[in-house]
């Protein structure tokens, strides 16, 4: 079972609603939350509560709770590989790797075991993992979903968002966890393109397809800040990291890629940090100007095609979703044609609190290419 940590046998309700995969990051109350690290698991104890995120599932009529998925180990990485538990199977591109670190939840989605998968998003986690089993992933607005009961990364970077099969069923997802979204409300006035060198021809040639296909209006931009945004994503993430975790490091149960990852926060300083709250200020105001000329920015998800298992050690996906976590922007990934037999994944982003426009203007794209 390496799509699901624990299974639950919940009946389902007279009115059926989603089914819900829970990443086992996040707190359900009986049940021990294991990070996917085996460190973790040998002394967790039964949540005594469900994470906060959890309250609009559980009030949802018909929605049942599917049980608790896999991840990449304490959610730090990208391809959902996972020496302990195992490495969920990709159904819809069997042999490449799931994504990480939100892997089960979108393997079970994928697989048709649950219609919602919860995740949790510090530098990609929700959108790499849909993008690799060609689903729709979303990552929220910073502070939009609450995070208490879900196991830290990056407080400064984390989010918790959902995947699923459609559009529609990924803002099903979000008002799950935030039951007062109100749904797509209209797409986007104008998109912008965003074009990052180093991404694969195919994938660009993919997004461009989508986009003509939808007859939205589209038009070339440049951020000059985007390459900017990796170091202080970096201070931020592996701050966040050894303040969560670095406790757990020297005990047995911690792979030891993750441990080098963990311990490279530890010398980073107080002075680092705030200089990359500076960058990270700057990013935003740039980000701000170019939204009120293009609502939504359009680019692919990966810069590649989700690799094989078999080579995911040395491959880092998070090259164009990271960004948007700096920012604190909203995110959505859904899988569009590309011309191999790999689907490509296209990723749209927006000012602060805009999912339902994204939502909007990617059910639109997810029509077009289904034509």
């Amino acid at each position: 079972m390496t799509t699901w940590v624990i299974r639950l046998d919940e009946p389902r309700a007279p009115v059926a609603g989603p089914r819900v995969a829970v990443k086992d990051a996040i707190d359900i109350a009986g049940l021990p939350t294991s990070a996917g690290c085996r460190a973790v698991a040998d002394r967790a104890e039964p949540a005594e509560a469900d994470a906060a995120c959890l309250a609009g599932t559980r009030a949802a009529v018909g929605a049942t709770i599917a049980g608790k998925t896999n991840l990449h180990e304490l959610c730090f990485g990208t391809t959902g590989v996972n020496p302990w538990l195992g490495t969920p199977v990709n159904t819809r591109l069997p042999g490449r790797v799931p994504g990480g670190s939100s892997s089960g939840s979108a393997a079970a989605v994928a697989a048709g075991e649950a219609d919602v998968g919860i995740g949790t998003d510090t530098g990609g986690s929700v959108r790499i993992p849909a993008a690799c089993c060609g689903i729709v992933g979303l990552k929220t607005t910073w502070g939009r979903v609450p995070l208490d009961g879900v196991w830290p990364l990056a407080p400064a970077l984390d989010t918790v968002g959902p995947l699923a099969r459609t559009v529609a069923e990924a803002a099903t997802g979000l008002s799950l966890l935030d039951p007062g979204f109100g749904g797509p409300s209209r797409p986007a006035a104008a998109v912008g393109r965003l074009r990052v060198p180093g991404v694969d021809p195919e994938i660009d040639a993919a997004i461009d397809g989508a986009l003509a296909a939808s007859e939205l209006e589209v038009h070339d931009i440049e951020l000059p800040g985007w390459d900017a945004t990796t170091a202080p994503f970096l201070v931020l993430l592996l701050f966040g990291a050894w303040r969560a975790d670095g406790h757990l490091i020297g005990s047995p149960g911690v792979s030891p890629d993750i441990a080098a990852r963990v311990l490279a926060g530890r010398d980073i300083t107080d002075d680092q940090v705030a200089t990359a709250g500076l960058e990270r200020a700057a990013w935003c105001r740039e980000l701000a100007t170019l939204f009120a000329r293009a609502e939504v920015i359009a680019l692919p998800t990966l810069d590649r095609f989700p690799p094989e298992v078999a080579d995911a050690a040395d491959a880092h996906l998070n090259r164009l979703t990271s960004p948007w976590n700096l920012s604190g922007s909203p995110a959505i990934s859904l899988p569009v044609p590309a011309r191999g037999p790999l689907p490509a994944s296209l990723q749209l982003a927006g000012p602060d609190f805009s999912e339902d426009v994204l939502c909007a203007t990617a059910a639109v794209l997810e029509a077009a290419v289904a034509r």
